[in-house]
């Protein structure tokens, strides 16, 4: 097997655009595994869905060193090739000064060579210049190849390519054109996510668009050269043994409205004993397990008809307080409020728009407010559905959710904005919804004691 890892110079550099067409083009000879940097679920959408093999997270902040290698040794069973999708700029993290969450913390860990995408819009000698640095940061990182991105013209690429070989000694392996068709399909907080976007024709057509230009562009036969030869076998990742019995029936919510989870997700169920279930919100009936899972997603864009599913909200709001454990993340969290409220001017509308949700927590999600990134550290309280744990995960919203001055909270966060300053994971019941997004390995744990729990009310039922 080959590895290696594609990286950006900065956030914009067009690296997932030229990952997600890297993937697509040598999944039709190989079998692709794909890695993705940081704790991110939109372009794995992507990159799982050209490859059919679900697109694994790689961070060095939210993982142990041995759990990273676990996730790579795990993904990587049975193919030909893995590529690693950097985040941001190559050492952009989680600190100024150290590497933890970048791209070149997980290239080290793992020993991948670096294929660097420069945005080459405007510039020719000092793309040398800005490769030179990146050669220069740390030179433990092997930057293996360049592709530039954004050229204009063939004397643009000449000048460009010739000033990187020349004064950075390593190759120039693509050099891909500006152009509209170019740019995928994006929104407030990112791309649309494949799963969501894969039923419209023109979202497909761009795709194989940008597929299509940067093939054209890129010598893959080349950047195959480039990849690190990995052992013929890979090291055993025991963490994802399947339990010996598969005891428990766990429904995650899966559709336009929900589909932000981890790959690693439904492989660490397995190895507790618990099926996932998957089923929509929109368009089914809740069906019979012994716990929910609503991961996040963009259910502000399908209010009505996450509405017009009465008996979906009704049933969330029963099995809530039956004691049925319900887990949910950011958009599973605004679900389970009483109503999301679009205010006036949210892409351009006239008025404000107020939909019905399942009312597990009362209060109102409001939208738009503040955007939050970040990384989030806390802790959870032992007698919580979760149980006591330290944890490390991220945050990723564009909304507010108000709940009343009494709310319990299972989190205490020591880094992280959550549902109320410090305080995440609104808690009622046996139900816990955060904007903090978990990563099921890291915080395996925390998944075992919630599945305990839907084995300790089943057997009260």
């Amino acid at each position: 097997m080959k590895a290696l890892m594609v990286a950006g110079d900065r956030s914009g550099s067009g690296k997932t655009s030229i990952s997600l067409a890297i993937a697509a083009l040598l999944s039709s000879r190989f079998t692709v595994q794909t890695f993705k940097v940081g704790m991110d679920y939109i372009d794995p959408s992507y990159l799982t869905g050209v490859t059919g093999r679900p697109c694994r997270n790689l961070d060095t902040f939210v993982m142990s060193p041995d759990e990273l290698r676990q996730i790579f040794f795990h993904g990587c069973t049975g193919a030909d090739l893995a590529l690693v999708e950097g985040v941001r700029g190559l050492f952009e993290g989680a600190e100024a000064l150290g590497d933890p969450g970048s791209s070149a913390d997980v290239a080290k860990a793992l020993d991948l060579p670096v294929v660097l995408v420069i945005n080459a819009r405007s510039i020719t000698r000092s793309a040398a210049a800005i490769v030179k640095g990146f050669q220069a940061m740390d030179p433990q990182i092997r930057i293996a190849g360049v592709i530039l991105n954004n050229v204009t013209g063939p004397k643009h690429r000449d000048k460009a390519v010739a000033a990187v070989e020349h004064y950075c000694g390593i190759p120039v392996i693509g050099a891909i054109p500006r152009k509209q068709e170019m740019e995928l399909a994006m929104r407030h907080l990112g791309l649309v996510p494949y799963l969501e976007g894969k039923t419209d024709r023109e979202f497909d057509q761009r795709i194989s668009t940008v597929t299509g230009v940067i093939g054209e562009h890129l010598d893959l036969d080349r950047l195959l050269t480039l990849a690190r030869d990995c052992p013929a076998t890979l090291p055993p990742a025991p963490l994802f043994a399947p339990a010996a019995s598969m005891d428990l029936s766990i429904g995650v919510a899966l559709d336009e409205a929900f589909n932000f989870y981890y790959g690693d997700l439904f492989d660490i169920l397995a190895t507790y004993g618990a099926k996932a279930v998957p089923f929509s919100p929109i368009h089914d009936r809740l069906p019979e397990v012994d716990g929910v899972i609503i991961g996040g997603g963009y259910p502000e864009l399908f209010l009505p008809e996450l509405e017009a599913n009465s008996a979906m909200r009704d049933a969330i709001r029963e099995m809530s307080r039956n004691g049925t454990p319900v887990y949910a993340e950011c958009g599973g969290l605004m679900y389970l409020t009483d109503s999301v409220i679009l205010r006036e001017g949210w892409q351009g509308s006239e008025e404000e728009q107020s939909c019905g949700m399942c009312g597990v927590f009362p209060g109102d999600t409001v939208m738009p407010a503040r955007r939050v990134v970040s990384y989030v550290e806390g802790e959870s309280v032992k007698e919580s559905p979760l149980g006591a744990a330290r944890f490390r995960g991220h945050e990723f919203h564009y909304s507010d959710v108000q709940l009343p001055a009494d709310t319990r909270f299972a989190y205490r966060l020591s880094r992280g904005i959550g549902i109320k300053g410090s305080m995440d994971g609104a808690w009622r019941d046996n139900t816990v919804g955060s904007y903090t997004h978990l990563h099921p390995v890291s915080s395996r744990e925390m998944f075992a004691q919630f599945l305990d729990g839907c084995r300790a009310e089943r057997g009260r039922r």
